[in-house]
């Protein structure tokens, strides 16, 4: 049903946002988050669920097993899943989350993190459920992101189930907010599967408690400016051959190596003279 325009005064400039990417940047500018679905149908999501507990299994059994994993709190992360399988590089490159880099990050962005994320059922504490900022530990705002998270939602992000939840507009806050306003002004983020739950890397953000009798799946990425440091140096870890495309070696990182010396260094300056 259209609605008429709210009325105003005084007002000589106003943003426009047409599309949902364009709703969805918006969102992130002023709250620091918004909530876009990805476009994949029935079919594609149960493939990538199969993908997924493929992948868990596959990265358990590389890193000395569940309970090594658990005895480092990371059992319930699949770090880099698409080292074991092609559809998360195809989730790592959706169109539209890449049109929200382009539109909210100066130049270009690269994959600085993939990880799969399980929050685990039945009141069970895991390592994202507390506040954080995924750039951590840093307490600046700037005007432009720096990096943007993309929560892929494997499974359907209810209240029950632990939905993400947000202190809006806490990115453009230095500090860490009060208690009292964190237990005020927390927002709970629920989403459909299939959905992307797309924050500013500086938003305050914590998962809840998942107290329903099931796992719930999540594929997280940071997406940051080339400067950032990756959590996993991709090219090293992919192989030099893992990818001929121009676009997605840059995406991936290929671009920017960091130089191992100064003769290296140097050899870079010249390549682009």
């Amino acid at each position: 049903m259209h609605q008429n325009p709210p009325r105003r005064y005084g007002v000589s400039q106003q943003t426009t946002s047409e599309t949902d990417v364009e709703r969805t940047c918006e969102q992130i500018r002023q709250l620091g988050y918004g909530v876009i679905d990805g476009g994949y149908d029935a079919e594609w999501l149960s493939a990538l669920s199969q993908a997924f507990d493929r992948a868990k299994e596959r990265h358990a059994g590389e890193h000395g097993g569940v309970d090594a994993l658990k005895a480092i709190d990371e059992h319930n992360t699949i770090r880099l899943p698409l080292a074991y399988e092609s559809l998360f590089l195809e989730l790592a490159t959706n169109s539209r989350i890449q049109e929200i880099c382009r539109c909210l990050i100066a130049g270009y962005a690269i994959l600085n993190q993939q990880n799969g994320i399980i929050n685990p059922p039945n009141g069970m504490r895991y390592n994202q459920g507390a506040w954080h900022r995924d750039l951590p530990y840093q307490h600046f705002v700037s005007s432009r992101p720096l990096a943007i998270n993309a929560l892929f939602c494997l499974d359907a992000f209810t209240i029950e189930n632990g939905a993400t939840m947000v202190l809006p507009a806490s990115h453009r806050m230095e500090a860490f907010p009060s208690d009292h306003f964190v237990g005020t002004q927390a927002l709970n983020v629920t989403a459909p599967a299939g959905s992307f739950i797309v924050l500013d890397c500086m938003v305050f953000h914590s998962g809840g408690v998942n107290v329903s009798p099931q796992p719930r799946r999540a594929v997280n990425h940071v997406y940051s400016i080339p400067l950032l440091r990756q959590q996993i140096d991709l090219p090293a870890a992919l192989g030099a051959d893992f990818t001929t495309s121009p676009e997605l070696r840059r995406l991936l990182g290929y671009d920017v190596p960091q130089p191992r010396s100064v003769t290296e260094y140097l050899a870079g300056r010249a390549a682009k003279s």
